[in-house]
């Protein structure tokens, strides 16, 4: 075979390829006569498509009869819905509880007034002192200072009386005003005690009353225009029955206009009656009454009538113990137990509570005529080799006493209950007494005390009210009883307190 025989084998060989590897191309046929790899595909000969109606053939099927119905249907169903949700609402709105209408408050009923009758005694440097203690008093949530008397006057002798000048001994007005200028800016109102003689008795003098009156009067006019918040007086019931009484009252309260602070005349009172006290506040007209109330009465039942009485005029009124006579709370509450609870007992009554300075640490009265020194070691830490237990004993129990005080005056302050509530007596016996406060929807609070020297237990009741019952069981908030600890539950029909214990009950 020659060389060009061999190169035509050889494209015949490679023109050959096995049938199953040959592509379906469709160029052979099957045994069924089809060709290979072809798939038949029927194609519709007319397809139809939606394309929608037109703008004339929907104006033509909106207008028939049936169209026309649904439409008005649908309308008059989409109304009456709409009308239906609106008066449903205005359902809701009127039959839900309203909100009840706070209570107008003037700055001295937001918190506790502190006494300060003696500025070197309540700290070194006077008036610059009582200056550089002004954060402690914000820390104890005091919304005023009632400071003095400090003016000049011999006792008993009128004719010394200077309202308009500060003794000497006491400091001198520079001081004074950038005191009462950093009260401000901490949110402490200032009120100066004018009680004309104050180092002797009486305190209006026997004679020319009306004198004393408008030299007060004038005194007043003077310190208010030098920024004082208000004017302090005792013996209101005296004061008052002057015809010129009006002419003071002017000075301090007139020319009040909506959104500027009030100017606060504060009268305190002695020996008298709740009955008493209430008529005095009416007919005086002073904003605020300090009586001595607490101190006079010392049964749970008649403490309870004084405040049935006094309760609904709660906005003029303040409380203490001792505080009318400038004596510190120690002097009646005669242990750690009893200060605790009649902390908690001012703080929780239908008023203002008003404390001289000390009591917030319990400082114990002195015998002699001079004032007793506050205490300002309780914020120090005790230094790691104690030399004297009883005295770090003593600061201990001062520093629990202060953060008592302080967890009363913050809770006060937060809830409207207690800030300005209706009050409702549960209980009362000669050693103890139990008291409601509530608010619209506020939380509400039980106060139970019991300063006798025996465990005593309370079935707390309250009279027929269509508004108002009493849980079965109530939370504890705050207590001076190791028997009845924070948050535990307590029955209402049950409450027993050991000798001078102290509860405040919670309840939504």
């Amino acid at each position: 075979m020659n060389k060009d025989a061999e190169i035509d084998m050889k494209e015949v060989e490679l023109n050959e390829v096995d049938p199953e590897k040959q592509p379906m191309t469709g160029d052979g046929q099957t045994a069924g006569g089809e060709k290979n790899g072809s798939v038949k595909l029927k194609v519709p000969e007319d397809e139809v498509t939606f394309t929608g109606l037109s703008k004339e053939e929907l104006l033509k099927v909106a207008g028939t009869p049936g169209w026309v119905r649904t439409r008005w249907v649908l309308l008059i169903l989409f109304w009456l819905g709409w009308v239906g949700m609106l008066a449903g609402a205005i359902v809701i709105i009127v039959q839900a509880p309203r909100c009840k209408a706070i209570p107008e408050m003037s700055w001295w009923n937001e918190g506790p007034l502190y006494q300060i009758t003696d500025l070197e005694a309540f700290s070194e440097g006077g008036m610059k002192g009582v200056e550089a203690k002004l954060d402690d008093m914000n820390q104890l949530k005091v919304k005023g200072l009632i400071i003095g008397p400090l003016h000049v006057v011999q006792e008993n002798v009128p004719v010394t009386l200077d309202l308009k000048a500060i003794d000497p001994r006491q400091g001198i007005e520079e001081d004074l005003l950038a005191m009462v200028e950093k009260a401000h800016k901490k949110g402490i109102s200032v009120v100066l005690d004018l009680t004309p003689n104050y180092r002797g008795y009486p305190s209006w003098f026997r004679d020319k009353k009306e004198e004393i009156i408008e030299k007060v009067k004038e005194a007043a006019e003077h310190w208010i225009k030098l920024g004082f918040d208000g004017i302090k007086i005792c013996d209101l019931d005296v004061a008052s029955s002057s015809p010129d009484w009006s002419k003071l009252r002017l000075a301090i309260q007139g020319n009040r206009t909506e959104g500027e602070k009030k100017r606060a005349l504060i009268g305190v009172v002695e020996r008298l009656s709740a009955k008493n006290v209430s008529q005095l506040m009416n007919t005086s007209g002073v904003d605020l009454v300090l009586s001595d109330l607490l101190s006079n009465e010392n049964g749970g039942a008649e403490r309870i009538r004084a405040m049935d009485t006094l309760h609904s005029e709660q906005r003029s009124l303040g409380w203490g113990l001792g505080a009318a006579q400038k004596n510190h709370l120690s002097k009646l509450a005669t242990t750690s137990g009893l200060i605790r609870l009649y902390q908690l007992l001012l703080f929780t009554m239908p008023g203002t509570p008003v404390f001289t300075y000390g009591d917030e640490i319990g400082l114990q009265a002195g015998l002699g005529p001079n004032s007793t020194k506050m205490i300002w070691d309780t914020e120090k830490e005790p230094s790691e080799t104690v030399v004297d237990e009883a005295a770090e004993a003593n600061r201990t129990e001062r520093l629990t006493l202060k953060k008592w005080f302080k967890s009363l005056s913050d809770l006060r302050g937060k809830e409207r209950s207690l800030l300005h509530g209706d009050y409702y007596p549960l209980y009362s016996s000669p050693s103890s007494l139990s008291f409601l406060r509530v608010w619209d929807q506020s939380e509400r609070y039980i106060t139970a005390v019991n300063w006798g020297s025996a465990p005593k237990t309370m079935k707390l009741t309250l009279a027929a009210n269509e508004e108002l019952e009493l849980p079965e069981t109530a939370k504890v908030k705050l207590s001076t009883d190791d028997d009845l600890k924070p948050d535990s539950s307590v029955n209402l029909d049950n409450v027993t307190l050991g000798p001078s214990q102290a509860v405040l009950l919670q309840f939504p």
